[in-house]
């Protein structure tokens, strides 16, 4: 193998690939969920599919900025220092002082022609901000004393998350929490660390769920009275959506007859039947279901394939990583794709409360487009940096 090569010729195709026919594929199911509503509108039907292609434009630019990086600009201890404090103001803004609610919450900052949610970056600086405290003590993880030094970091991160919970965000503020989780335990701290936490985070959230269910059931009428009624409102609808069909569980049944109405091979591209006003947003929680609707299960499945495959190169690149940094920064994106994945597919098919979280790469949002491109452009970064390492190649302009 040459020993000097160019940085491009180190890319890893196997996580590019899948993201650039993910998002085109997006953009397509984009503008079929958008069309019909905008027409019926009287309003351009290319608008929505429009916007998500220039925030496409950008997340691309924005990859190939952070692949020309060194990583080791990323592991400047100032840098996400100054990020997450950032962040963090951007959402005590949004919550406290912007005061612009959207469906319920408070996590949108409109600007001229688009809305941001600080909520969506704060994913990816707490995973760089985590991945550079505990890279830099690795050799101190178990030695006592390493709990208190973590101390204020952690409680940044979860300061942040306990803002995005109130706003309310309670479907992010779960995704955040996991990744935080999985960061520390793939941390290198001791092992039974890991069973403690499993074994609480799968008891401590069936618990959760069935005491706010129980709760609003026993609240009844009063539910509407109490601040985040409308989240309190998922976690009783989600066990039996068919109870409250007329109202709060209109969304979860209609989502069902788009599953059922699409079958193996669908009912064409641009022919989904719920779209059209059944679905309150068939282009951001339940784009999923409108793919399976109009494109069968067959093509949704190999879909979820295809992220699944992106997830684990991701994976992979975190457990062959030689450098901490790289590893846990892998880590923290691979589970925070995972952790998206199931959170939007467990809301939509009811396993668990719907909470308004996109689909990765498919749903309309370019705020969750965006950060999502960040950390693919991070991973790429990475991936390249370990096989100059691995291989002894010294890198040309």
């Amino acid at each position: 193998m040459p020993t000097k090569l160019k940085k491009r010729h180190l890319m890893d195709y196997g996580i590019l690939i899948p993201y650039l026919i993910l998002c085109i594929f997006g953009l397509v199911m984009v503008y079929s969920s958008t069309s019909y509503d905008q027409l019926v509108h009287e309003l351009n039907p290319m608008e929505p599919v429009v916007k998500q292609a220039v925030f496409f434009g950008i997340s691309l630019v924005l990859i190939a900025v952070i692949y020309k990086m060194k990583t080791n600009f990323l592991k400047r201890k100032n840098l996400s220092n100054i990020a997450i404090v950032i962040l963090v103001a951007a959402l005590l803004f949004t919550r406290f002082a912007y005061n612009h609610q959207v469906n319920g919450a408070y996590g949108w900052i409109k600007l001229p022609g688009m809305t941001i949610q600080p909520a969506e970056f704060y994913k990816i600086i707490v995973i760089w901000f985590l991945a550079v405290k505990l890279a830099g003590r690795q050799n101190l993880i178990n030695e006592p004393g390493t709990k208190k030094r973590l101390l204020w970091p952690l409680v940044i991160v979860f300061g942040g998350i306990g803002v995005v919970a109130i706003m309310p965000d309670l479907g992010n503020a779960a995704i955040l929490t996991l990744i935080a989780v999985a960061m520390l335990l793939g941390s290198g701290i001791n092992f039974w660390y890991s069973i403690l936490t499993g074994i609480i985070g799968v008891v401590g959230s069936i618990g959760v769920i069935k005491g706010i269910a129980l709760l609003g059931q026993q609240l009844g009428e009063k539910l509407s009275s109490i601040p985040f009624s409308h989240a309190l409102e998922r976690f009783i609808v989600f066990q039996n959506p068919f109870d409250y069909e007329f109202n709060q569980g209109h969304q979860l049944i209609n989502g069902y007859y788009a599953f059922y109405n699409g079958g193996l091979f669908g009912r064409g591209l641009g022919n989904s039947i719920q779209k059209k006003g059944f679905l309150q947003f068939p282009y951001t929680d339940y784009i999923y279901a409108v793919v399976v609707e109009e494109l069968g299960l067959i093509v949704a499945v190999l879909v979820l394939l295809l992220v699944f495959y992106m997830i684990c190169q991701i994976y992979l690149v975190g457990i062959r990583s030689t450098d901490p940094f790289n590893s846990l920064m892998c880590i923290g994106i691979g589970t925070l794709f995972m952790v998206q994945v199931f959170v939007n597919l467990g809301g939509v098919t009811g396993i668990i409360p719907l909470t308004g979280v996109t689909f990765p790469f498919l749903s309309q949002g370019g705020s969750s487009l965006l950060m999502l491109s960040i950390c693919i452009g991070f991973v790429l970064n990475i991936s390249a940096e370990e096989k100059r390492k691995k291989y002894g190649i010294s890198l040309g302009r």
